[in-house]
């Protein structure tokens, strides 16, 4: 498989690449704290720096800021700057500002609407005024939600308000096994009630790849895609046409990664999570061009890498709706 894509012809260059957390680089425990560094996680991420190849940290968790979850994992020795922080908040707040939304219900801890108060956006909590005269709700990581709370968000979007969700997955990847997705819980129980079609913010949503394609500044076919779910990481990254890289620290173990369907499995299921570096090459790099040392170690001998049919990249703009994947981070 040396250079080649699935297709059979030369491999996308890869000129930037977008990490899951939560199983890819660290694992937590089921509080969000005590952070365990996962092998290579640092040594990849110094490299990548080195070498000038932009990427950037997408969780699906937003329990915090996108800079408070920077200075989290820099104290845990990640090398990771503010701006390579993403989190669904950070798409929510961009998106509700392109639909000219300019205040919502937050259903979340104290840090899931920061970001939106960041980009001018108001933001109210249920049992506050005018709670449900809102143009929005926003669900996020809610540990401490309650059926007011959920009344509230039901009241609002019967006012007309829409529903925009950071996570839509019902599990992701702890140090105790793997956790239940708060924000996954609450939306159906909105939905249950309202009916309510909702915007996902967060991964496995194209909006999600192309808001990182736009903060990188690289086009999403030259995205590599790092995680440890097939229906999160892979999926997304096969809706924008981008690499996908799988790894077995997290959700996934490699038996189950190898008998995914040709919509879910990855461009390679890595070693470990230094053999990304095997996968990109510098800044520098003249579109077309490879590094010397790319080569896929992904599947056993004599296991192929299924070709994806054409026209399979760029689906899922009406398919973000759906529930998808196991984990937020």
């Amino acid at each position: 498989m040396n250079g080649a894509s699935r297709g059979g012809g030369a491999r996308q260059t890869i000129r930037g690449v977008v990490f899951d957390v939560d199983g890819t680089l660290l694992l937590s425990n089921r509080t969000l704290g005590g952070y365990e560094l996962l092998p290579g996680a640092i040594e990849v991420l110094t490299t990548l720096k080195a070498r000038r190849l932009p990427f950037a940290l997408l969780t699906n968790g937003s329990a915090y800021p996108p800079a408070e979850q920077a200075a989290k994992l820099r104290a845990a020795g990640l090398p990771v700057d503010d701006t390579q922080m993403i989190t669904p908040s950070s798409i929510a707040a961009d998106y509700l500002q392109r639909r000219g939304i300019r205040r919502a219900l937050v259903l979340g801890s104290a840090g899931v609407g920061q970001a939106l108060r960041d980009a001018g956006i108001e933001t109210v909590h249920s049992g506050e005024p005018g709670a449900t005269e809102v143009g929005s709700v926003f669900v996020g990581w809610h540990p401490q939600c309650g059926m007011k709370d959920i009344e509230t968000a039901c009241q609002a979007i019967w006012r007309g308000a829409e529903l925009c969700v950071a996570s839509d997955v019902p599990f992701f990847a702890t140090k105790q096994g793997r956790t239940i997705g708060y924000s996954f819980a609450i939306t159906a129980a909105i939905r249950r009630l309202t009916h309510a079609p909702m915007t996902l913010t967060g991964k496995p949503s194209i909006r999600a790849l192309r808001f990182v394609a736009r903060r990188l500044d690289v086009p999403l076919r030259a995205l590599a895609v790092v995680g440890d779910d097939p229906l999160v990481e892979v999926l997304m990254a096969r809706r924008g046409g981008a690499t996908a890289l799988a790894v077995t620290t997290g959700t996934t173990r490699r038996e189950e990664w190898e008998r995914q369907p040709r919509s879910r499995s990855p461009d390679a299921i890595l070693d470990g999570l230094r053999d990304v570096l095997n996968w990109v090459g510098t800044a520098d790099a003249a579109p077309g061009d490879e590094p010397a040392n790319l080569h896929t170690r992904a599947r056993p001998a004599g296991k192929r890498v299924r070709p994806r049919r054409p026209g399979a990249a760029g689906r899922g703009g009406a398919s973000e709706k759906r529930r998808a994947g196991r984990h937020p981070g």
